[in-house]
């Protein structure tokens, strides 16, 4: 872990602070909520000693990034801005695209708006979903789950945030990190997150040190700029009318597993399985559903996900 270096590239207004390792083609690797570049690793290890240099930077609002206050800073735009003025930064024309979680869906719109800097991409947990011109993104969760589910809970700035306070930082991470209940999380206004249950021990893929880790950085920064992606949701959703349609036009590769809640949200699995993801992804070339894996699947089955992102990768 020494190995890797840590630098900060102005980019987009912002500060972003970026860890590294390795020389080769690029792969650059994108966080989910309620994580940081730390998420990647163990894939920045072993990926940048097969023969690529690995590039994670803290997103906007996280880490040892910016974070600008207002929720309106947080759109799409904002966000793939920040990374093609990374690319830019670091003089490399096309890279190698990895994302999770939230990462997932800023790697999704950033091969809608700049396929010509991306050479392939590897997408864990979130596939694409394109937009839907009827019902703002919000809306449409909060008629299929009801205003506990935590992405609807996340919408009151403040609100969240004050849910979180009532307990230490690393019970949190704890919380969300090790979770594997596949039903949709919800959050009930009067209990917060204790209505989340505590895991009755680390699981071996995460240690008490890399909690630490997160923990102190969360207590750093806050948890308001990894809130505020979801308060941009529905301005996403606005500005984003001029995309209706699109396809992705980019090489791809999909993974998720079998307990994650992205996969059990109704509909998911058809959508992946009967065709429709193809239509929309038409470069697809593999889906891989990992069984008895939960959401933070990058973490938790480190090895066997770098050998599938090197294994793709490496045909282009």
């Amino acid at each position: 872990m020494e190995k890797i270096e840590h630098t900060t590239v102005t980019t987009n207004g912002i500060k972003m602070h970026v860890a590294s390792i390795g020389s080769g083609p690029i792969i650059l690797f994108l966080h989910g909520f309620p994580e940081l570049w730390y998420t990647w690793r163990r894939q920045l290890l072993s990926l940048s000693s097969l023969g690529y240099r690995c590039v994670a930077p803290d997103l906007r609002g996280y880490g040892d990034s910016d974070a600008p206050p207002s929720p309106e800073s947080y759109t799409v735009f904002h966000v793939v801005g920040d990374l093609v003025g990374l690319l830019d930064a670091l003089g490399v024309d096309k890279v190698f695209l990895v994302g999770h979680d939230w990462g997932a869906m800023i790697a999704w719109n950033f091969c809608l708006f700049r396929p010509d800097r991306i050479k392939a991409l590897v997408n864990l947990s979130v596939p694409y979903h394109p937009r839907n011109p009827k019902v703002k993104t919000v809306d449409g969760y909060r008629a299929l789950f009801g205003d506990d589910f935590y992405i609807c809970r996340f919408q009151v700035p403040g609100e969240a945030e004050a849910h979180f306070a009532q307990m230490d930082t690393a019970k949190v991470l704890k919380k969300f990190l090790t979770t594997r209940d596949p039903n949709p999380p919800c959050i009930p206004k009067e209990t917060g997150l204790k209505a989340l249950p505590d895991p009755p021990a680390l699981p071996s893929w995460l240690s008490e040190d890399e909690i630490n880790y997160f923990a102190t950085k969360f207590n750093q920064k806050g948890f308001t700029g990894g809130l505020n992606y979801y308060r941009a949701m529905n301005l996403n959703w606005e500005l984003m009318a001029p995309w209706t349609g699109l396809q992705i036009q980019v090489p791809v590769k999909f993974i998720v597993g079998d307990l994650d809640i992205t996969y059990h949200i109704p509909g998911v699995k058809e959508y992946l399985q009967n065709g429709g993801f193809k239509k929309n992804v038409p470069f697809l070339q593999e889906i891989v559903v990992m069984e008895g894996v939960a959401h933070f699947i990058n973490q938790e089955k480190p090895q066997e996900i770098s050998m599938h992102i090197y294994d793709f990768v490496k045909k282009f």
